[in-house]
């Protein structure tokens, strides 16, 4: 298998202090929203040679941690490897229960938010509109899914003839199912369907590749291979990706000498030069 090595992207360089848990050193920071009186950043890591006047397309990351915790540098890495093929790569702040007092509802508003956001500034940023991603890990993962899946939770004031609905969705080991047999159904309650990707499948989903663990004790397995089956039957595109014996996590960078750091991001390059949004 050939080596990844992730290669470290310079670009505009934000005044936040580095190893804040909103901003990667490095990277351009930008408000996306500003909301219960915090500003939500989206970490931009562009591409070497980036110019301005020609649309590239884009991944925009969500960090895993239960609704709860976590930070954009999960994906940090991610970030990096991706802009080197010709993406603009994002990381992407929202709010959690430990540093926003919120719930996963806030953080589903949150996602759709950030999706709309980047293809509101689609031009400014130099991006393709119709070459957008969506990825994330666990909860992360989880809204990316949302940000395809689910109709409700808009933020209000926002211009809603601007789709927050992604063109690809890459997920890795995420929360599918909110309901008993699934994950976080005793935080959400009565309201956990309204924010169950797997109960709101329709046909014309994004093409999505998901990456699992078939030993994962937090997002069973099951659960995924039900989506799987849920999202072919209504005539989606669905590639399941599945490691055997892997529990949760598995994927990130610094585990296991980032052996599934590195089989997961080429086959996260081989799904989206697929779909020609890099070469």
């Amino acid at each position: 298998m050939l080596k990844i090595v992730p290669i470290v992207i310079c670009c505009q360089l934000s005044f936040a202090q580095p190893g804040s848990y909103d901003v990667l050193e490095g990277a351009e920071v930008r408000i996306y929203k500003t909301a219960d009186g915090f500003d939500l950043k989206i970490n931009i890591v562009k591409p070497s040679g980036y110019q301005k006047r020609k649309k590239y397309p884009a991944i925009v990351f969500f960090f895993g941690g239960g609704w709860k915790r976590g930070d954009v540098h999960q994906f940090e890495q991610h970030c990096q490897w991706l802009a080197s093929k010709g993406m603009i790569a994002m990381a992407v702040n929202y709010r959690v229960a430990s540093r926003n007092n919120s719930t996963p509802f806030d953080a589903v508003e949150d996602a759709k938010s950030a999706i709309r956001w980047v293809r509101e500034h689609a031009r400014e940023l130099g991006v393709n509109k119709n070459k957008i991603v969506a990825a994330g890990g666990s909860a992360g993962g989880h809204l990316a899914a949302c940000t395809a899946l689910i109709e409700a939770y808009d933020a209000r004031g926002e211009n809603a003839k601007v789709s927050s609905v992604p063109n690809a969705l890459v997920l890795f080991n995420p929360v599918i199912n909110t309901m008993p047999e699934g994950y976080g159904y005793e935080r959400l309650k009565e309201k956990a369907k309204s924010i169950s990707p797997a109960h709101h499948v329709v046909p014309k989903l994004p093409p999505t590749i998901i990456f699992h663990g078939t030993e994962d004790t937090t997002v069973p397995f099951e659960n995924i291979t039900d989506f799987r089956t849920k999202m072919e039957t209504a005539g989606n595109t669905c590639y399941l990706v599945p490691f055997e014996g892997q529990k949760h996590g598995f994927f990130n960078y610094g585990r296991n000498g980032n052996k599934y750091y590195d089989l997961t991001i080429e086959k996260t390059e081989s799904f989206l030069r697929g779909l020609n949004f890099i070469k």
